[in-house]
């Protein structure tokens, strides 16, 4: 099964018997890739092999607690926050995510940023949370965060301080820094790129995976290297989730620039090993509603990390039906993992696809110029055979009534053929699942 930039190469509507071998060789590669699962927490501490292995048993320690795969649903902090952060915000934060229905929708991260601990190491040289914002300790809140049926996160960074100055960096405490966010019950690692010594990042973020190897509890491990030395390339052996690009902004070009650099890569990810594009800016007021629609659509059909990144403890109910869509997340969250990518784009006008589980497609029509337009996509390009009859779903088309878990999504067509073409406003996006009957 290909997909390639510019074209799709998929078969498997027109060819059933077929793509269900391709799909059970694909199942039978990524096994042999992936291993077989270990079994407990002490296996993950007992290789004593090389670097190679180690990084592949895990991945294999990682899938068999759960975590990697499909991509990590939740909330950072730093987008709306910055370094403004408390382990009340935190706490709250997590309330909300169950409150409003998001937990249960699959968001259950609840990452701290940059800023969360003093400047200096304590004696022994460990990190400590600073006491003025976090008086509590980590380890609390980590307990507080888990009686809701979430994780925590935490971040650090594989220089000598963090990108805020405020506190340490991990570079050179890898081990010690990795036992402690382990005995906290930390569940997902941000790894940042500031302030290090020059080394290779491929290097320095091997030390921090060894150790998080060696810690023995399952944390999911998200390599922010900014997309610098190409790590789609090579940290799917390091970790679990790899930055392509710079910071995202709030607007509409940093947004559709960051799709543009993100898109380029979408072969190398797939469960276990995902592309982030960094984290959602819905609802934080640089772009409208269409805007962040196009946004949160494109990230899903990518299979880019849903973190959210506004407060949700005021998000508008836009807002919340947007992050809260659950047939688009369904599509992000597919087991198959195979990222959609662009297909055509000329003037403005998109056609963005990929392919889900029980030979679907998800289909995107994003109209990035500024005025209404007519975008088709024709069966060909997706990778449909021409006679092939399908039944269009639209993921939008909902009942504005619903609330976050309520939607009602429309048919277009139940017998659509040879093509889907719709009007499509400026900035906005139409988005689909094509099923095949």
């Amino acid at each position: 099964m290909e997909f390639h930039h510019g074209t799709a190469r998929w078969d498997f509507l027109a060819a059933p018997a077929r793509v269900s071998r391709m799909l059970m060789m694909m199942i039978l590669i990524q096994l042999l890739l992936l291993g077989f699962c270990v079994q407990s927490s002490s296996a993950a501490q007992s290789y004593n092999i090389s670097d190679g292995e180690a990084m592949v048993a895990y991945r294999r320690f990682l899938l068999n607690n759960g975590v990697g795969r499909t991509p990590p649903m939740g909330w950072n902090s730093w987008n709306h926050f910055y370094c403004n952060i408390d382990e009340w915000t935190v706490k709250s934060t997590a309330d909300a995510l169950v409150a409003t229905g998001l937990a249960s929708l699959g968001y259950r991260y609840v990452n701290i940023d940059d800023c969360w601990a003093e400047g200096n190491r304590d004696g022994y040289g460990n990190l400590v949370a600073r006491a003025s914002t976090f008086p509590s300790g980590i380890k609390a809140l980590a307990d507080y965060v888990h009686s809701k049926g979430l994780k925590l996160g935490i971040y650090s960074d594989a220089g000598y301080t963090t990108c805020s100055k405020t506190m340490p960096g991990s570079l050179g405490h890898e081990e010690q820094d990795a036992r402690t966010f382990a005995s906290w019950g930390v569940d997902y690692l941000k790894y940042d790129n500031c302030y290090n010594d020059g080394a290779r990042p491929q290097d320095r973020y091997l030390k921090m995976s060894q150790a998080l190897l060696s810690s023995g509890r399952p944390i999911f491990y998200s390599i922010c290297e900014w997309g610098d030395q190409n790590p789609a390339q090579w940290a799917a052996r390091i970790g679990n989730a790899w930055r392509t690009t710079g910071d995202i902004k709030d607007t509409w070009d940093s947004m559709t620039s960051i799709a543009d650099i993100n898109n380029l890569w979408g072969r190398y990810a797939g469960p276990g090993r995902w592309n982030d594009p960094d984290m959602l800016e819905v609802g934080n007021g640089g772009m409208n509603i269409e805007e962040y629609r196009s946004h949160f659509s494109i990230w899903a059909l990518m299979k880019a990390p849903l973190l959210i990144g506004c407060d949700i403890r005021s998000a508008s109910r836009a807002t919340l039906n947007i992050i809260g869509n659950k047939e688009v997340i369904s599509v992000n969250q597919d087991p198959l993992g195979i990222p959609g990518r662009k297909i055509r784009s000329a003037n403005g006008l998109e056609v963005w696809a990929g392919p889900l589980s029980a030979r679907r497609i998800a289909v995107v029509l994003w109209n990035r110029s500024s005025s209404r337009a007519l975008i088709t996509a024709g069966w060909s390009e997706i990778g449909i055979s021409l006679y092939t009859r399908v039944a269009v779903r639209d993921l939008w088309a909902v009942n504005i009534n619903s609330r976050i878990s309520g939607f009602i999504h429309l048919y277009v067509s139940r017998n659509q053929q040879f093509q889907l073409a719709a009007y499509v406003g400026p900035h906005a996006c139409k988005m689909y699942i094509f099923t095949p009957l």
